[in-house]
C-alpha cells in the first residue's frame, strides 16, 4: 500500500470511528489520538524527531456560555486521563485569546514567550502583518507550561458553523533545540486544522458520558444529574489560582456556587468576601476595591482597608462584573497582571493582592466588549475558566430537592425537632412552572407554601408539617400563577381568540377583514401588563417572560415599543372607544429602566 493510500485509509478509518462516537469523551478520544499521530510526524519531518518529543494534546470544548467539556490524552497514554485538580493541565489563557481573537490556530515559543499566528490558512481574511507575532501575554500561563516541560504549544481554534469558536485543540511538545526557530508544526497547519474542523461538529454535539452523581455537602445541599458534570468540572476549577467566571441569570445561584468554590478550594478556612457591584455607584468602586487613607477624598474621615485586603489570603468574589467602571476595570486588570494595588491616597508602595478572585455576571461580556462597554484585555484575563449556572427551567430534576432543602430550612427554624415534607403531586406542580426568578422565586413560594400550612394547621407551631399540592396553588397564586395546571390562562386565551374570530366575521359579512397578523398584536397586551405589574420595569418584564438574553443585549426597549405601538394600533383597528390601557407607560419610551434587583445567596 503506498504511503497516499494509507493516509487515505486513516482518514476514512477516522470519520468511522467519529460517526461511531456516542459521546464528547469518545470522539474526542479519536480526535486527540490522530492529532498525536499528525504531531509526531510534523515534528519528525522538522528536523526534531530525534531531540523533541510531544507530550499531550487537548480539548477545551468552551462555547459562548462557558467550559461544557474537557479532554486530555498523554503521549504514554491509551485512554483519556481524568482531569483533576492538580491544575496540570489547565489551558493557557494567552492561548485561548490569541485563538478566539483571530480564529485562527497559533504557535507559541513558550521559552521566548512568543506568539505566532498562523498564516497558512486559506480561510484568513486579516492581512495586517501586527497579527503575525505577539507577546504570551499570561506569566502564569508560561510557568504552568514550563513546569510540565512544554516548550512548544500549537493550538487550533474548533470552528462551528456559524463562524464561532467553540473551542480549541492544544498539542504541546518538549523540543528546546527548537527555540527562536521557525515554528515545528508549519509545514502540516493545513492538515491540524482540516483534522480539527472535521472533529468539531462531533465535539460540539454529542453529550458527555455520564458523570458519577456529584455528592452534596453543606454549601451546595442540592446536585441534579443535570448538572453534576459541570459541579464536577467546577471542583477542579476551585483549586487553581486563575479566576472563575460564573456567568447565570439572576436567582440561579452564583453567589452558593462562588462560596461553595471557596470551599473547595486551598484557601479554605481564610476570608470569603463579597463585592456585589449592582449596589456600589461607579465613583465609588475604587474605593471599595483598593481601600483609602484618610483624607483622600471628600468623607474619607478614617482609613478604610478594601475588600481586596479584608479577602487577603482567602477569595474575593465580585458579583455583576459587567456593572464596573472603566476607570476600575483598568485598576482590576493591574491587581490580575501584577498581583499589587495602591490604596487610594497613599503614596507609599504597593500592595500585594494575595486573594482568589471568582467573577460574577448575569450579562453577555462579549456583547459588552463589542459595545466598548467592557475591556477587551480584561475580558480575557478573567476568561480563562468560565462556566454557566443553567436556569431553574433548565434543572427540573433539581425543583424539588431544593424546594424540599428549603422547607426544612424554614421549618427548622420554627420547629428544629420537627419534620416538614412536600407531596409528590406538590413537587410535581412546582415542577412545571417556568421559574423565571430561579432560585430566589421558588424560595418564596415555598415560604408562601409554608405559611398557609402553618394557618391551616391552626394555632401553635405544628411539630410535623406536610405541604400538599392545594399549599402550592395557594402560594402560586399571589404571584398571579396559574392555580390549575395552566386552565385560567388558557380559557381566557381561548375567550380573547372567540371575540377576534367573532369580530372578523362581521366585518366579513359587511365586506371587511380582520387580518389574523393583527392576532401577533397580544404580545404588546402581555408586555404591557408585566411592565405594570413589576413597576414600569420594562428590564423584568422582559426577564419574566423569558427574554433574559434580549436585556443583556440591550435590544429590548425598542421591541417593548414596538410590541406595545401594535397593541395600540390593534385598538384603533378594532375602533375601541376607550383610551389605550397602557398609553401612560408609551409616554416616555426612551427614559432609563429602574435598577435591577441584585442576585440571591440561595
Amino acid at each position: 500500500m503506498s504511503g497516499e493510500e494509507a493516509s487515505g485509509t486513516a482518514w476514512t478509518d477516522m470519520v468511522a470511528s467519529l460517526r461511531a462516537a456516542a459521546t464528547f469523551e469518545e470522539a474526542a478520544l479519536v480526535t486527540l489520538r490522530a492529532m498525536m499521530d499528525l504531531a509526531v510526524g510534523a515534528l519528525a519531518a522538522s528536523g526534531y524527531g530525534t531531540t523533541g518529543s510531544v507530550l499531550r494534546a487537548m480539548i477545551h470544548l468552551r462555547p459562548a456560555e462557558g467550559y461544557r467539556g474537557l479532554a486530555v490524552l498523554e503521549a504514554d497514554r491509551e485512554s483519556l486521563v481524568r482531569v483533576d485538580a492538580s491544575g496540570t493541565r489547565l489551558p493557557s489563557a494567552t492561548a485561548w485569546q490569541w485563538v478566539a481573537e483571530h480564529r485562527v490556530a497559533v504557535s507559541i515559543d513558550v521559552n521566548l514567550g512568543r506568539v505566532h499566528v498562523d498564516r497558512t490558512d486559506p480561510t484568513r481574511t486579516i492581512s495586517d502583518r501586527r497579527f503575525s507575532e505577539g507577546d504570551f501575554g499570561s506569566q502564569e500561563s508560561r510557568l504552568r507550561l514550563l513546569g510540565r516541560d512544554a516548550t512548544h504549544l500549537y493550538v487550533l481554534p474548533l470552528r462551528g458553523p456559524r463562524n464561532t469558536i467553540d473551542g480549541m485543540i492544544s498539542l504541546e511538545a518538549d523540543c528546546r533545540a527548537a527555540m527562536g526557530r521557525p515554528p515545528i508544526w508549519s509545514q502540516s497547519a493545513e492538515v491540524f486544522q482540516l483534522l480539527a474542523d472535521l472533529s468539531t461538529p462531533y465535539l460540539t454535539s454529542l453529550p458527555l458520558a455520564p458523570s458519577t452523581a456529584a455528592q452534596a455537602d453543606p454549601f451546595l445541599p442540592v446536585i441534579g444529574a443535570s448538572v453534576s458534570g459541570l459541579i464536577d468540572m467546577l471542583r477542579v476549577f476551585a483549586q487553581q489560582e486563575e479566576p472563575i467566571l460564573i456567568s447565570g441569570p439572576t436567582g440561579a445561584g452564583k453567589s452558593r456556587i462562588a462560596r461553595w468554590c471557596h470551599e473547595q478550594s486551598s484557601v479554605r478556612g481564610h476570608p470569603f468576601e463579597v463585592l456585589d457591584l449592582s449596589a456600589i455607584p461607579e465613583d465609588l468602586q475604587m474605593a471599595e476595591l483598593f481601600g483609602w487613607k484618610k483624607g483622600a477624598f471628600t468623607g474619607a474621615v478614617k482609613d478604610n482597608a478594601g475588600v481586596i485586603a479584608r479577602a487577603r489570603g482567602g477569595t474575593l468574589f465580585i458579583d455583576e462584573i459587567d456593572n464596573l467602571s472603566t476607570r476600575a476595570q483598568a485598576g482590576l486588570l493591574h491587581v490580575l497582571e501584577e498581583r499589587s494595588y495602591r490604596v487610594l491616597g497613599d503614596d507609599g508602595a504597593e500592595k500585594s493582592a494575595d486573594v482568589r478572585f471568582l467573577i460574577g455576571t448575569n450579562a453577555t461580556l462579549e456583547e459588552a466588549v463589542r459595545q466598548k462597554r467592557f475591556r477587551q484585555d480584561l475580558y480575557y484575563r478573567i476568561n480563562v475558566l468560565p462556566v454557566r449556572l443553567p436556569p431553574l427551567a433548565e434543572r427540573p430534576d433539581e425543583i424539588p430537592l431544593w424546594a424540599q432543602f428549603m422547607l426544612e430550612r424554614r421549618h427548622a427554624g420554627r420547629a428544629p425537632s420537627g419534620h416538614a415534607i412536600i407531596t409528590k403531586a406538590a413537587q410535581a406542580l412546582l415542577t412545571r412552572q417556568p421559574w423565571p426568578g430561579n432560585l430566589r422565586q421558588l424560595d418564596n413560594i415555598v415560604r408562601r407554601a409554608y405559611a398557609v400550612a402553618v394557618m391551616g394547621a391552626g394555632a401553635g407551631a405544628p411539630n410535623d408539617l406536610t405541604i400538599d399540592a392545594d399549599h402550592v396553588r395557594k402560594a402560586l397564586a399571589y404571584e398571579h400563577a396559574p392555580t390549575t395546571e395552566g386552565s385560567a390562562t388558557m380559557d381566557a386565551m381561548l375567550a380573547a381568540a372567540t371575540a377576534f374570530v367573532n369580530d372578523a366575521e362581521a366585518r366579513a359579512a359587511s365586506g371587511g377583514v380582520l387580518d389574523l397578523d393583527w392576532a401577533d398584536a397580544f404580545k404588546g397586551f402581555v408586555l404591557g401588563v408585566a411592565t405594570e405589574k413589576l413597576g414600569g420595569n420594562r428590564d423584568d418584564a422582559f426577564r419574566l417572560l423569558g427574554r433574559e438574553k434580549l436585556v443583556a443585549n440591550r435590544n429590548h426597549h425598542k421591541v417593548w415599543k414596538r410590541e406595545l405601538e401594535r397593541a395600540e394600533q390593534l385598538g384603533t383597528a378594532l375602533g375601541h372607544g376607550s383610551p389605550f390601557p397602557f398609553a401612560k407607560l408609551l409616554v416616555d419610551t426612551d427614559g432609563p429602566a429602574p435598577p435591577k434587583d441584585p442576585d440571591s445567596t440561595t
